[in-house]
């Protein structure tokens, strides 16, 4: 039995019960007197009132006419819950079909009244993608691929995975170790390790065909990856800060085969580490271009100097 199964059966079979004992809990659900006295004091933890006794029979009863306080969302509280509920329609989530259920029981919590202004907020705005005539309705276009769901059931459980990708007309697998899933340009991407090749490499979920665990046999520690990862790190020589409309921008296009690193929770800075390899004219000329392109959003932390001249020549011929 699972620890959050066997701790919600512990609160109900104590919630049944005007005492009971440590002994007790320990035969009931046979485990060691070190699990249940943590068990116990994790449900105390929870808020669950219970009163210890001392002494040689002592145990544990419920506090008597104890109401733990019902959770209640302010009317503030309420509208941004649902607001972002909205603008999450359409975006190729994984667990989209479950949206219908969330809402009922989002609604089944509050008042009337807050239930009337949400309502109306749902008449009112519409976001991205929406479809204009039924705001609700998932078109095929709106599913996010069927792989996406199975990666994350897999890769809760385990990061060490053995993918499969259709690549144009051919077939590739490679076993590699997840570092993130994100989702950019309405594309679900993993960034991964590949074990292999001992390098970071970008791989689009929907040209994903089949995913695994990787065998346990061949796998490298995760401390050897990091430390493989910071070395490669060490050659970086193009470091950029981004602002929120540089990273709109870069949402937008980036030629670079790595993601960016968001340096806080609203997601509104970030931080781009990469190598740039100085010795191909073409690659320096299109980041050039692209550096420009992301606007003066940015700080540049490290740049080489032959992007840097570049940028500077560029700017020379705009200058009257």
């Amino acid at each position: 039995m699972k620890k959050v199964e066997r701790i919600n059966i512990i609160m109900r079979y104590i919630n049944n019960r005007a005492h009971f004992t440590i002994s007790e809990i320990m035969q009931e659900f046979n485990i060691s007197r070190s699990t249940a006295i943590r068990d116990i004091r994790e449900i105390e933890a929870m808020g669950m009132p219970l009163v210890a006794e001392v002494g040689r029979d002592g145990g544990y009863f419920v506090m008597q006419n104890s109401v733990l306080p019902v959770v209640r969302f302010t009317d503030n509280e309420v509208k941004a819950l649902f607001i972002a509920f909205m603008a999450t329609r359409n975006q190729q989530l994984p667990y989209l079909k479950s949206r219908q259920s969330l809402a009922e029981k989002l609604l089944g919590l509050i008042s009337e009244n807050q239930q009337e202004i949400l309502v109306l907020l749902n008449q009112l705005l519409l976001f991205e993608g929406t479809n204009p005539h039924n705001p609700d309705l998932l078109e095929l276009s709106d599913l996010p691929h069927p792989m996406l769901e199975r990666l994350i059931q897999i890769l809760l459980l385990d990061r060490y995975l053995f993918i499969t990708i259709q690549e144009e007309t051919v077939i590739k697998s490679y076993p590699i170790y997840l570092l993130q899933l994100y989702h950019e340009r309405s594309l679900w991407l993993i960034e991964g390790f590949d074990l292999q090749e001992e390098r970071k490499h970008i791989f689009p979920v929907d040209k994903l065909t089949h995913i695994e665990p990787y065998s346990a046999e061949k796998r490298p520690s995760k401390k050897r990856i990091l430390e493989k990862i910071r070395k490669q790190e060490e050659g970086i020589n193009l470091v950029l800060e981004l602002g929120p409309k540089a990273i709109a921008q870069f949402k937008k296009y980036h030629p670079l085969k790595v993601s960016i690193s968001y340096t806080n929770p609203y997601q509104t800075t970030a931080i781009l580490k990469t190598f740039i390899n100085t010795t191909m004219p073409k690659e320096l000329e299109e980041i050039t271009n692209w550096l420009l392109f992301l606007g003066e959003d940015i700080k540049i932390k490290e740049i080489p100097e032959e992007i840097l001249k570049g940028i500077q020549n560029r700017v020379d011929l705009y200058t009257p």
